[in-house]
């Protein structure tokens, strides 16, 4: 749900288009390709001239690298600049890196780097991001803004709202995921709810997804993509290497390029935004009218069962009963989950629902014996 001040300070923010970006040749899905890491001249010429063949206009290699462990391939530093700078007078790409400091920035804007963007850790660092911001003002080039490691998007906006005070207006974000204690199928979680608020707040906030490190195995790589487009997002950030058993860095998340070629062009199915079509026009606004009524009906009997929450409360502060009844509770809870099941609804679905309900209800009742102590 979308606050009062969420909605105007989302209007605050004066971005460009990616229209007016000038990188993006083709239709949706905007692509930003290339290696992990620039390792050698051969290497990124190889590549890029591989990517340049089917059709990628942007051109992306990680010149430093913040890894998490010392000792970790950490880039080749400014001389991979030169590379990149030669792969964009001799083939017309445009080209990409991360930043993660002012020297980062200066440099950058001497090599003529088209597009930058702020890593994961970066965004995470409110003092690095100002750094970057400070840099970067009155620089007519597009910034990106990757998630914080951290599932938190009021950093998130933060990041971009530094970097909008500092006068960068081509400004979006990279959707990478987020870091989990638990292991998973994915290398980050995806977290796809954030991307959908954060979206929900800045619709015109121009929306990338890094299926690369999202996923961490190539395998992966086409159903993170597919997922992302059906989500809406305008474009793509994807790792690809001429020879992925060679590279210094992530190897097992980077794509020949003709493997992308194939992703691209024959596995995504790029879905409109919305029809001309008549008939598809009333269906779903019939269905969305349905929807409508149903939330609302939720919102009453939430409201309903939030009202039996604090006479359970009163009664249990009159009887100097605990508010938590941990057994009662889990009988519930698994009660639910088995009638979900029966109605095809998900165990982490009804898991997070009914939880989120129950938290609310504790809360309701923490401060009615609050304001008993209060007296």
């Amino acid at each position: 749900m979308i606050t009062k001040n969420q909605y105007i300070m989302a209007n605050r923010l004066d971005i460009a288009p990616l229209s007016e970006w000038g990188m993006f040749t083709e239709p949706r899905p905007c692509v930003i390709a290339g290696p992990c890491s620039a390792e050698s001249e051969i290497q990124v010429m190889e590549t890029a001239r591989q990517l340049r063949a089917f059709g990628i206009n942007v051109f992306r290699a990680g010149i430093w690298k913040p890894r998490t462990h010392p000792g970790s391939f950490e880039g080749v530093g400014s001389q991979g600049l030169k590379w990149m700078q030669r792969a964009k007078k001799e083939l017309g790409l445009k080209i990409a890196t991360e930043v993660a400091s002012e020297k980062h920035v200066f440099e950058c804007l001497k090599y003529g780097v088209d597009l930058v963007w702020l890593g994961a850790r970066t965004t995470a660092n409110p003092f690095l991001v100002q750094e970057i911001a400070d840099a970067l003002k009155d620089v007519d080039i597009p910034v990106l803004v990757k998630n914080p490691v951290n599932a938190d998007i009021d950093l998130w906006i933060g990041a971009l709202e530094r970097l909008n005070a500092a006068g960068v207006r081509k400004l979006g974000v990279i959707h990478r995921g987020f870091s989990a204690f638990q292991k998973s199928r994915y290398r980050n979680e995806p977290g796809w709810q954030i991307a959908v608020e954060l979206r929900s707040r800045y619709p015109k906030l121009p929306f990338f997804c890094d299926p690369s490190h999202l996923a961490g195995k190539r395998d992966y790589i086409q159903e993170i993509s597919q997922r992302s487009l059906d989500l809406g997002l305008e474009g793509l950030m994807i790792e690809s290497h001429c020879d992925p058993t060679c590279a210094l860095s992530d190897a097992g998340q980077q794509l020949l390029p003709a493997d992308l070629e194939n992703l691209l062009y024959h596995q995504l199915v790029v879905r409109e935004n919305d029809s001309d079509n008549l008939e598809y026009k009333e269906n779903i606004d019939l269905l969305r009218s349905q929807i409508d009524v149903i939330d609302e009906n939720l919102l009453n009997m939430l409201a309903s069962r939030m009202k039996v929450s604090r006479k359970i409360g009163e009664y249990k502060r009159d009887n100097n009963i605990a508010i938590l009844q941990a057994s009662r509770w889990d009988s519930i809870l698994e009660e639910m989950i088995r009638k979900g099941a029966d109605n095809g609804l998900d165990e982490k679905f009804i898991t997070a629902v009914f939880n989120a309900i129950h938290e609310a209800s504790v809360r309701v009742q923490n401060e009615i014996l609050e304001n008993q102590a209060s007296l």
